[in-house]
């Protein structure tokens, strides 16, 4: 990635944090084997500060769209306190496989790791930590349907192993849903989740910065096949001096 293809994914920045539109396929951070990561290109996002922002939370590495960074320490701290809470609201988007006969509707469903040498793979477990997630319809289409989804907890891997659960996994996912391991390189599709939105009460006399990341290339033809009609998407402007 170029330092202007990094400038051309920042959605909001202030003082505070940034939310940059994270691409699909890219880990966040670099994991124990090594390779690229989003990351390596933080440094052209400082600003004029002394370091480079860091991860306020975390995407799946084939998950898409909003991720908040953090500029400082103290905005690290803040923003951790936030997520920790419950205080920040996230909306992902999903096309799944089939789909569910209501058009809204919440799971509960609590999660553990599947095993320890499975790294962050999950499970349904009764005895696990409770995770809740609340969908809604977006539109349909032959054998697919557009959720969005809310996670009021984020456990890892929620929203995939909670739709594959309920019978409609998300579409390209190679763990949890129908696609092979190695789906993409096979022709197959990419993993159709993309956190669509962020809201941030990041300061306590202003309101609450609501960030939204476009739709990615890879999801747009079956959005589109489920009545997502693309439109521009306009963010709150940038307030920082730096």
């Amino acid at each position: 990635m170029t330092p202007d293809e990094m400038l051309g994914r920042l959605l909001y920045r202030d003082g505070l944090m940034l939310v940059i539109d994270k691409p699909a396929g890219l880990s966040v951070h670099r994991g124990p084997k090594g390779g690229d990561s989003l990351e390596d290109y933080f440094d052209v996002l400082r600003f004029g500060l002394p370091r480079m922002p860091a991860l306020a939370h975390r995407l799946d590495k084939d998950t898409s769209g909003c991720l908040v960074l953090g500029r400082h320490r103290k905005a690290l701290a803040l923003l951790g306190k936030l997520f920790k809470n419950g205080a920040i609201g996230k909306t992902y988007w999903a096309v799944v496989e089939g789909g569910p006969e209501a058009d809204e509707g919440r799971i509960d469903i609590a999660l553990s790791k599947l095993d320890e040498n499975r790294g962050w793979w999950m499970k349904p477990d009764p005895a696990g930590k409770p995770s809740s997630t609340v969908w809604k319809v977006m539109g349909r289409s032959a054998g697919k349907t557009w959720l969005a989804l809310e996670p009021l907890t984020g456990r890892t891997h929620q929203l995939r192993v909670h739709c594959a659960e309920m019978g409609f996994p998300i579409l390209g996912d190679n763990i949890y849903g129908s696609a092979p391991r190695n789906s993409v390189s096979l022709g197959g599709p990419a993993l159709h989740l993309h956190a669509r939105e962020v809201v941030v009460p990041i300061s306590k006399n202003k309101p609450p910065v609501v960030t939204k990341a476009p739709a990615p290339e890879h999801m747009r033809a079956m959005l589109a096949a489920c009545g997502w009609i693309d439109e521009p998407v306009v963010n709150q402007p940038s307030t920082a001096s730096t």
